[in-house]
């Protein structure tokens, strides 16, 4: 395959791994995919992709990895399964997030392993992914652009990069993922004291339609709820792992941060209470009454 063709091999199609992977088939590329649980990998052979016995046989002929995995240890597994495969040159793009001190590991084990690494963690959830439309964060090595723009133009509507040196990308998904837990968060409690005041939520959504206190986002979420439909775009219990990821990130900065804690304890709450599969709006159980330690307006 020329640079231009790159051949990519997929190791993860859960529900990002999979919409990517379709992504990059209707872009044209010759697409492997692995997953521990052949099935879900299995489902993609009827869009055209090879399926692999092993993660060792997927990277094989691959000139671009693509980890799309739930975390680090689940990344570093899936490598190591893959490692008789692997071969000098081959370019890595880590789309998953899993925190700085993760990426600075796996960049070690790229480097030892020869292969090219980039951090490219994705910004998007279900939907996006599944039209190609994901914000892909990377910072890697420059001469890497021209192989794998072929892979990230299948995969995202923009890509951004964050600079040369591994751990740049992450950094800024943390960031833009601290974005996502406040507004998530905040849509979630403007439900709750709606219900707890016996307003009808549409009504406030008729308020602020069309203003600057208006979003899809805020749409999207509110409609989740009111309709009963969490079908996850972004399941909770991921949400509170990378919520758990800024945290430690930030740790030893000196900051002094409020919402994010706060944010991770209710998630965590709603988790324990059987939502961590739902959407991450499910958030939004943790504050019902007879949840798990609520005691009316237990923050005022």
């Amino acid at each position: 395959m020329t640079a231009t063709t790159p051949v990519v091999a997929v190791l993860g199609t859960g529900i990002m791994g999979s919409a990517m992977a379709r992504s990059l088939l209707r872009a044209g590329l010759r697409v492997h995919v692995w997953n521990r649980t052949r099935e879900k990998a299995e489902a993609l052979a009827g869009d055209g992709a090879e399926v692999a016995a092993s993660a060792e046989d997927a990277v094989r002929e691959a000139d671009v990895l693509l980890t799309v995995l739930n975390d680090g240890a689940a990344v570093e597994s899936a490598m190591d399964a893959a490692r008789p495969g692997l071969r000098p040159g081959q370019i890595w793009l880590q789309v998953s997030t899993v925190g700085v001190e993760a990426t600075g590991s796996l960049a070690e084990l790229a480097a030892k392993w020869g292969l090219v690494y980039l951090d490219s963690p994705v910004s998007g959830t279900k939907q996006p992914a599944e039209q190609g439309r994901l914000t892909v964060l990377v910072s890697g090595p420059e001469p890497a652009r021209a192989t794998v723009e072929p892979v990230l133009s299948a995969i995202g509507q923009k890509t951004v990069w964050a600079g040369a040196e591994p751990g740049a990308a992450t950094r800024l998904k943390l960031v833009t993922n601290t974005w996502l837990t406040t507004l998530v968060g905040g849509v979630a409690e403007t439900l709750n004291v709606a219900d707890g005041l016996g307003v009808d939520p549409r009504s406030f959504l008729d308020v602020v339609s069309g203003g600057p206190l208006d979003s899809p986002y805020l749409r999207a979420k509110a409609e989740a709820v009111l309709s009963g439909d969490l079908t996850p775009s972004f399941a909770l219990s991921t949400a509170l792992k990378d919520t758990e990821l800024i945290l430690a990130a930030v740790r030893d900065s000196g900051l002094r941060l409020d919402l994010l804690p706060a944010a991770a304890r209710r998630s965590a709450r709603a988790v324990r209470e059987g939502h961590g599969d739902e959407d991450m709006i499910a958030t939004y159980f943790a504050g019902q009454p007879g949840a798990e330690g609520a005691e009316g307006h237990e923050a005022g």
